[in-house]
């Protein structure tokens, strides 16, 4: 067999260009137009057969063995956020007010960088290699529509794979979690309607902006006292506007939140628990409300075959104590979508030193030698399910 880590290195610089080019024409959802260009041009001079305009921006790659065999779904996403760059990095961002904080274009590199490479080792595999580049993980959602388009069928999707880069684990490491990785989420926003007036006058008033303060407290009792504490939940307000003057009772209130859970009976039944506690608030203080309730993602669930071939693989890339149970989190992730149509794995390629930050953070960049261990083990994963 062909040494896949001697082939990756040789393509190392060239990995890490991709990053670079990438990561200064960031796009936000729906919106990667340049990021699609540059991609379809790269995909067509590594000869695939090549579908763009997918869910807008999407792009998938077909690579073909030329022999029968399953197909394998590798998936980067696009999209940027809107988030002012504060890298200081010689290759920042050139559009304003927009960046690459979550390492989508380490995604995208790594995927590119893994045609490369299975154009160098097709003869070794067996069966197709999609590579699925999806517009709108962010927000509202690229995955949803491109399956609706098509992108998991002819030819039919076997297995999917996707990689993450992951500060909360240390870089040269690589997380793999069997199961629910990745908490089902949603957004919700509360508009409370009541009646403003003077400050000095508020029992002519319906106040609006004490409403609302009800409504995040009795929203916060849904996970402390209506859910079996042996299941993990989130409610969370991240945004609560109302008022204008130091005098004035506000008769209107604004709310945004989300809400995070790995079981999927909990997740159906959000809407229905919240509108009834707000309901019940409002009623009781003379206030009406609207509620906009928008079901996100399902959780990612990893299925445990394919994620038991991809910890072998990691572990034949950066050595059997640096494959590591990352553990859950809240976090959610639309590549969710895909595995609830094909087993797959999404997995987590550790980027955390010392003084590193968070994704979605204005200053977050990584050591990029790491991307060459995320192509490796996407190169490995193919060689074991395409043998």
């Amino acid at each position: 067999m062909v040494n896949v880590r001697q082939l990756v290195h040789e393509h190392k610089e060239l990995i890490i260009q991709l990053r670079r080019d990438l990561h200064q024409i960031p796009e936000t959802a729906f919106m990667e137009k340049k990021t699609s260009a540059y991609l379809t041009d790269y995909l067509y001079k590594q000869a695939l057969d090549v579908q763009t305009g997918i869910a807008q921006y999407g792009i998938v790659g077909l690579m073909e063995t030329g022999r029968p065999g399953p197909t394998l779904m590798i998936r980067a996403d696009m999209d940027a956020l809107p988030v002012a760059e504060r890298t200081g990095l010689p290759f920042a961002s050139t559009h304003k007010g927009v960046m690459h904080a979550c390492g989508h274009d380490a995604h995208m590199a790594m995927v590119l960088g893994a045609v490369t490479v299975f154009n160098k080792i097709r003869n070794e595999l067996s069966g197709k290699i999609k590579f699925l580049f999806q517009p709108a993980e962010e927000g509202p959602g690229g995955a949803k529509p491109m399956i609706k388009a098509g992108v998991m069928d002819l030819p039919k999707v076997d297995y999917s794979i996707g990689c993450h880069v992951w500060p909360q684990i240390p870089e040269g490491t690589i997380g793999v979690k069997a199961g629910p990785f990745l908490a089902a989420m949603d957004r919700f926003d509360i508009k409370i309607i009541g009646r403003g007036g003077h400050g000095a006058m508020p029992h002519l008033c319906i106040d609006a902006l004490e409403v609302g303060t009800q409504v995040v407290n009795a929203l916060q009792r849904i996970v402390s006292r209506h859910m079996n504490p042996l299941e993990p939940a989130v409610v969370t307000i991240g945004s609560f506007h109302a008022g204008t003057a130091f005098n004035v009772i506000p008769g209107e209130a604004e709310l945004s939140g989300t809400t995070r859970t790995f079981n999927q009976d909990i997740w159906n039944r959000w809407k229905e628990r919240i509108e009834k506690i707000i309901s019940g608030v409002c009623e009781s203080m003379g206030a009406d409300f609207e509620l906009k309730f928008e079901q996100g993602y399902p959780a990612t669930i990893n299925d445990e075959s394919i994620a038991a071939v991809v910890w072998r693989c990691a572990e034949k890339t950066v050595g059997k104590d640096q494959v590591i149970d990352p553990g859950r989190t809240m976090g959610g992730e639309d590549f969710a979508f895909y595995l609830q149509k094909s087993k797959g794995c999404f997995f987590a390629l550790g980027t955390g030193r010392e003084g590193c930050v968070s994704v979605h953070n204005p200053a977050f960049d990584f050591n990029e030698e790491v991307l060459l261990l995320g192509v490796e083990t996407y190169c490995r994963v193919a060689q074991e399910l395409l043998k």
